[in-house]
């Protein structure tokens, strides 16, 4: 085993196993490998980044721009409602029906893309004829992924082996040659969904839930509205709600307005209170109570409160930050600079801008600089932190003649009946309810300057906080307000022509996976809210705006129908509301079909390659308007495309470098006394295994070198043997991360992990049977045999 062997091994390793915990995204891990392979000197410059030129990858990309015009222009949708609607309001029957009709355009269109295209399909399917979508969408989800074996185009695996094939100088698959194996698969599918796999789904009890049709019921929303009021004379009255902290501090949507007499829905960030209002708000009261139990905090003096805190026990200085500094893009909340350094931002200069407001949810950036206290000598410990740029110590007159600190310290005393007393300072929750941090606690016995989050409040303490005084009489509004009915609210009441709920989900292409709401500001940049988030089988109503956004989940939106209908067009979300559908220029599908059909009648005749019919149809659905180039550029998985171009280095490296006959000779080789079915049935379980948890592109390029080296070594077909890496690559039953499609429905289903075990593993097991069996038949595995 020699050096270069050693090196490609162990790169290979560390991406699988990046892969696998999900800790580094996955086009980042490609790009890592194309260039770990080029400074191990495994691979040249331009060897690495041939990937990018691949004929493979500019098939994929010109797929997916020909899904999108199909989508765009209403092609698919079109069948799939007509199919479906005709189909009856028997589940098993529906079940085949939705599994064919998606099988079959899956072997045309994105897996990806006709699965997001189906789900408010179905749902709506779903809820008509009073069925839980766990028992259909799972069958959809499936049903593309089967459908993706029949056909070249179907799935990027297909496409990928075809071309290894072409690149090792061997006779590629034509645009059919999958379709004996596929479709046998797809039909085995369909028969086990149908009489047996539906079963083992999830089944929501009906009666523990309302009518399907009705999504605010189905959220478990109408027992989680209650009513606030406001005195006639509050201090509210005049702030907007975002200003009112109503959300921030309590947890709490505002969902309607109730004005003399008169509902308001779904009033904006920007919907202004007056005294007496009734506001219907969504979520616990909990932090309200508590908020309440608090009692009155009595405002005291000012004076010298500023003194206090840059007296000789504490240092104040300008950070700047400095070019790469891991802060960058960071807020200030997220930087957790209290806790991991001991610093308390008391200002951001940006520019000749002070701000002084609003900072925990400011994002850094280079150039900033951070007026910060920290305790006596921990500034000197900052000295060549290359997190930070320039610094010097800011003085008392400073504070207030170069950043007027001197009206932002504000003095409070917790009353010694406050349940205030007793509470962890971190458990107040003043910073991130009300921008208002502790800088400093006053005892009749001694002074706690830049205390820890861990420090326990006493009854008569005086704390210095920063922030201002509108922060502390917004606070003691909110103490003000008294709760009024909370009997459960008819849902329906909360929807009107203009203003209505909806459910959605992040979309594969989602740049907010990982982000809060309260990140996202959510309301104040959509105009709606989220009300409820459905995840591994459970609903959140509560503490949303802290919670990070997954793929997987299911959001209940509630705003404006015109702006639930705008997130249709956001490549963030997928709206699964019918009455949110996206609009399609449905005059335009008879030219999408029929240009459609030319690539496909092209490469199946042999008149063109795919990898130069693919572009070719694709940039004639731009010339003739079924898809501008911005919708064709959005078409286009970024992500996949960088993840398949630097893995295919990987793939090469395999080859060149000897790992791949390594490989195949030690783990294939062993079983080839038994026969070549027993390889392909090894090669089968090797590759279906590792597409539950890595990328199906990514396992197809890594085991095509290895199916390629088997052939050639053992004396068996290497297009059998690439057949099997392909539709084993495509097998991602098991594991709701395996494939996107599995996310996608994970949510609307109410799905856990352990539900696509259940199911999943029959149909893995019966697709590997179908392998074994019809495979040999189609692709003799010796040839000439």
């Amino acid at each position: 085993m020699n050096l270069e062997v050693l090196l490609v091994g162990g790169i290979l390793a560390a991406a699988v196993v990046l892969f696998v915990t999900e800790k580094v995204r996955v086009d980042l891990v490609a790009l890592m490998v194309m260039l770990g392979l080029v400074v191990a000197g495994i691979l040249d410059g331009e060897e690495a980044i041939m990937g990018f030129a691949n004929e493979a990858v500019i098939t994929i990309a010109s797929v997916l721009v020909l899904s999108g015009a199909l989508a765009r222009t209403g092609v698919a949708r079109f069948i799939g409602q007509r199919v479906l609607a005709a189909s009856g309001s028997g589940v098993g029957r529906l079940t085949a029906v939705m599994m064919a009709t998606v099988g079959l355009l899956s072997g045309i269109m994105n897996d990806i893309g006709i699965t997001a295209l189906m789900l408010p399909v179905v749902l709506d399917m779903a809820r008509r004829i009073g069925t839980p979508p766990s028992k259909l969408l799972m069958p959809l989800a499936f049903g593309s992924l089967l459908g993706g074996m029949t056909t070249l185009i179907g799935t990027a695996p297909n496409i990928l082996v075809n071309g290894a094939l072409r690149d090792a100088g061997l006779e590629p698959f034509g645009m059919f040659s999958f379709t004996p194996v596929g479709l046998t698969a797809l039909a085995a599918g369909i028969v086990y969904m149908t009489f047996l796999g539906r079963r083992l789904f999830p089944n929501r009890d009906p009666k523990k839930e309302s009518a399907p049709a009705d999504l605010g019921g189905l959220y478990g929303l109408g027992g989680l509205v209650g009513m606030l009021k406001a005195p006639r004379h509050s201090t509210l009255a005049g702030k907007t709600l975002q200003q009112s902290r109503l959300g921030q501090a309590l947890g709490l949507n505002v969902v309607a307005v109730q004005r003399s007499g008169q509902m308001i829905l779904a009033p904006g960030p920007d919907f202004v209170l007056s005294g007496g209002d009734e506001m219907v708000v969504e979520g616990t009261l909990e932090r309200f109570e508590g908020l309440r139990a608090w009692k009155h905090l009595e405002i005291e003096s000012r004076d010298r409160a500023l003194e206090r805190i840059t007296d000789a026990s504490v240092e104040v200085a300008e950070l700047e930050l400095a070019e790469g500094s891991p802060l960058i893009g960071q807020t200030v909340r997220k930087a957790n600079l209290r806790q991991t350094r001991g610093l308390h931002v008391l200002a951001i200069l940006r520019g000749n801008r002070v701000h002084r407001t609003g900072l925990r949810l400011m994002t850094l950036a280079a150039g900033d600089r951070l007026v910060v206290a920290m305790k006596s000598g921990r500034l000197a410990a900052l000295e060549g932190d290359k997190t930070f740029g320039a610094i010097h110590s800011v003085s008392a007159r400073e504070l207030i003649s170069h950043y007027q600190m001197e009206r932002r310290i504000q003095s409070v005393r917790i009353s010694e009946e406050s349940l205030l007393a007793g509470q962890l300072l971190a458990e107040t929750r003043l910073a991130d309810a009300f921008g208002l941090t502790v800088v400093g606690i006053l005892r009749a016995d001694e002074e706690l300057l830049m205390p820890d989050p861990d420090t326990i409040l006493e009854g008569g303490d005086v704390l210095l906080l920063r922030g201002r005084i509108e922060d502390l009489r917004i606070l003691r509004a909110l103490q003000d307000l008294t709760v009024g009915d909370n009997r459960p609210l008819d849902v329906s009441r909360l929807e009107s022509d203009t203003v209505g709920l909806a459910e959605a989900s992040l979309s594969p292409r989602t740049t907010f996976a990982g982000r809060t709401i309260e990140e996202l500001n959510f309301r104040e940049n959509y105009g709606v809210s989220i009300l409820a988030i459905w995840r591994n089988g459970e609903i959140y109503r509560s503490g949303l705006r802290q919670m990070k956004l997954l793929p997987g989940d299911a959001f209940l939106l509630y705003g404006d129908r015109n702006k639930l209908a705008r997130l249709v067009d956001n490549p963030d979300f997928l709206v699964m509301t019918e009455e949110a559908a996206e609009v399609v220029r449905s005059r335009k599908a008879p030219v999408s079909a029929l240009i459609m059909a030319g690539v496909l009648t092209s490469v199946v005749s042999g008149l063109l390659p795919i990898y130069v019919a693919a572009p070719i149809g694709a940039v004639l659905m731009v010339l003739t308007g079924c898809l501008n180039m911005e919708e064709a550029y959005r078409c286009i998985e970024l992500k996949a495309v960088v993840l398949i171009a630097g893995m295919l280095s990987l793939g090469l490296a395999m080859q060149e470098s000897g790992t791949a006959a390594l490989v195949a000779e030690t783990v294939l080789g062993s079983i080839a006394d038994f026969g070549p079915l027993a390889v392909v049935a090894g090669l089968f379980l090797i590759t279906a295994l590792s597409a539950q948890v890595m990328p199906t592109a990514a396992v197809a390029v890594l085991m095509s070198p290895i199916a390629l080296s088997t052939a050639a070594s053992e004396g068996f077909s290497p297009q059998a043997l690439m057949m099997t890496v392909a539709i084993a690559s495509s097998c991602a039953f098991m594991s709701p991360v395996g494939h996107p499609v599995n996310l996608l429905v994970m949510g609307f289903g109410g799905y856990r992990f352990v539900d696509f075990i259940k199911a999943g593993f029959p149909l893995f097991l019966l697709v590997f049977a179908v392998v074994l069996t019809v495979l040999p038949l189609v692709w003799p595995l010796v040839p000439g045999g």
